[in-house]
């Protein structure tokens, strides 16, 4: 049985929630149901929201599921894997969907996930009050646009109060943060995705989240970056850190953490590392301790 969310939204935003509760997604949250039999009164505290590692020009939930269920696994708590529209291949420059559009509809999941009670006649399956987020790739720049202050470019991803205290943690992996940065190692990006999701411009610098201020110092953060990564630089991680430890000041020590040596694989290969998942899951689970 598959259940469907009643909705009252823009036909593209509906689009977008039945996805987010198609089949996969639905299987994953009765998975973690099913894994609290026997544990009498023990609720399910933590809903991991997983956005995919994705150019914003391919790829699709399913090629993650591997990686979400793995998270379920070792954590026992639900993990939500949701899609968002994508910029088109070939793109017409007239209309094409570009940022903010893809962060958007990530905000628009957050939304609901923290007004969401659960399917009826089963309630709630996870805190609304305890989401913690991975972002990998391009999804690392849609969280941080999002959860870092880029009001002053992008209003329209400004995070409710609810969502922002909701958040408890966002771990990042192999992230894109600084876009001229990122075309001056690999100046075919701008061509092959760039251009395309932001609209071809002589410098990105407004778009580089490792320049936003935080909007909040409570939410705790985790960049990793593999060494041997050939598609997206070790510098983008390390400045990200830089900026992170400097916009939480006094905070930082424990809100920033990195990890730049446990992991030598290629970008994408991250996923498949049982180590990676380990440490994602000791990071969020933290949270849940002190809650």
């Amino acid at each position: 049985m598959t259940y469907r969310i009643p909705h009252r939204r823009p036909r593209h935003i509906v689009h977008l929630t039945c996805i987010f509760l198609s089949l996969e997604c639905t299987l994953l949250l009765r998975c973690c149901v099913s894994s609290t039999a026997g544990l009498g009164d023990r609720k399910l505290t933590l809903d991991r929201v997983i956005f995919c590692a994705q150019p914003l020009s391919s790829e699709d939930k399913r090629d993650h599921a591997g990686f979400a269920r793995s998270l379920v696994l070792r954590s026992g708590f639900p993990v939500v894997v949701p899609n968002y529209r994508l910029t088109p291949k070939e793109t017409t420059g007239d209309g094409d969907f570009q940022h903010p559009g893809h962060a958007l509809d990530i905000l628009e999941c957050l939304t609901f996930l923290t007004s969401w009670k659960g399917p009826s006649g089963l309630g709630n399956v996870y805190d609304p009050k305890a989401i913690h987020l991975i972002g990998h790739s391009c999804a690392a720049h849609m969280l941080s646009s999002i959860f870092l202050d880029s009001s002053s470019i992008t209003p329209s991803l400004t995070p409710t109060d609810a969502v922002l205290q909701s958040v408890k943690s966002i771990a990042l992996s192999e992230g894109i943060y600084d876009i001229d940065l990122l075309l001056s190692d690999c100046p075919e990006y701008r061509s092959w995705f760039i251009a395309p999701a932001f609209g071809d411009m002589k410098s990105y610098r407004d778009f580089s989240v490792a320049k936003y201020p935080a909007r909040t110092r409570d939410i705790r953060w985790l960049l990793v970056h593999s060494t041997g990564d050939t598609l997206v630089n070790l510098d983008q991680s390390k400045f990200m850190h830089g900026h992170l430890r400097q916009s939480m000041a006094e905070d930082a020590e424990g809100h920033v953490e990195c990890d730049f040596h446990s992991f030598s694989m290629e970008h994408h290969d991250i996923f498949v590392d049982n180590g990676f998942v380990e440490l994602l899951v000791k990071f969020a689970s933290r949270d849940q301790v002190n809650t």
